[in-house]
């Protein structure tokens, strides 16, 4: 499922060792596209690029956790200090969030203390308000976690943004969603980095919205997750946007039946054998899942 050329410079020990380039896995895209950082930080993720644009669109990939652009979809990609984001300005909402885990990003001094959810200014309106939020009865769900951002104050402030939130069930946030959130830091600690991609589903049909804004209620959530660290291996996770008390093993589908369902192409940038292997396996045991 990828269009991507592989560069013939790419090797197998370069994507092993992916996770310790410089830059923080921050992509580098064309398209539209809101950057944030520094020229010296812009030139040190050149030059972590470790795979050739595609053969004709512009766009170059540094980070694995990246799922395929579609740069004829209009989609807005949005760079941050600690993730990414394709945002639906049709929905108000991120069609994905992803970012790269590693272990010294699963602590850190900057905590939630203070930080309330804001409009994200880099995306036009109409867009998802606090005032949508009040009374809906959801919780303004992050999809990259603040617990994941905590090592800069920056990162941190910028996981507050409602490009990074969908309406989520209390219980499934507080619940299920959270205990993977925590399984997620506590793989990164064990391997020392994932690339982690998730976001919201909606079936087809009509969608229930909450607010002045109309931002849409997703029917479920996705999590992709790929650890290169060691035999590379990746797995997927559906959770229905409700409450309830269940084993991380009764959420677990392959990458290739969340891409079924969500239409996205998940780690694009891995040569075609280890894409194809890794995403058709989940294996809860290889990840110490019961």
């Amino acid at each position: 499922m990828k269009n991507y050329l592989i560069s013939g410079l790419l090797s197998a020990s370069v994507l092993l060792s992916a996770c310790n380039f410089n830059g923080g896995g921050r992509p580098l895209m064309g398209g539209d596209i809101s950057r944030q950082g520094s020229q010296k930080e812009m030139s040190q993720r050149q030059e972590t690029t470790v795979v050739a644009n595609d053969g004709g669109d512009g766009l170059t990939r540094d980070s694995l956790e990246l799922p395929a652009l579609r740069p004829q979809s209009g989609e807005h990609i949005l760079r941050r200090e600690a993730y990414t984001v394709s945002y639906d300005k049709a929905t108000r909402l991120p069609r994905w969030v992803a970012w790269r885990l590693t272990a010294e990003h699963t602590d850190g001094e900057y905590g939630r203390q203070g930080l309330k959810f804001a409009e994200d200014e880099d995306v036009a309106k109409p867009r998802a308000t606090d005032g949508d939020y009040y009374n809906s009865g959801y919780d303004r769900g992050h999809m990259c976690p603040s617990a994941d951002c905590k090592w800069s104050e920056e990162a941190q402030r910028q996981s507050f943004l409602f490009t990074n939130a969908c309406p989520q069930n209390h219980g499934l946030n507080a619940g299920d969603w959270n205990e993977m959130e925590q399984q997620c830091r506590s793989w990164a600690q064990d391997y020392g980095c994932l690339y982690v991609a998730c976001g919201p589903i909606l079936y087809k049909g009509r969608h229930k919205t909450i607010g002045r804004n109309r931002v849409v209620v997703p029917e479920a959530f996705f999590k992709v997750v790929l650890c290169m660290e060691g035999k590379p291996k990746a797995i997927g996770f559906i959770y229905k946007n409700t409450s309830g008390n269940r084993p991380k093993s009764s959420y677990v589908n392959t990458v290739d039946e969340v891409e079924r369902i969500t239409g996205i192409d998940f780690f694009a940038a891995l040569p075609d054998d280890i894409e194809a292997k890794v995403e058709a396996e989940a294996t809860p045991g290889d990840w110490g899942i019961k």
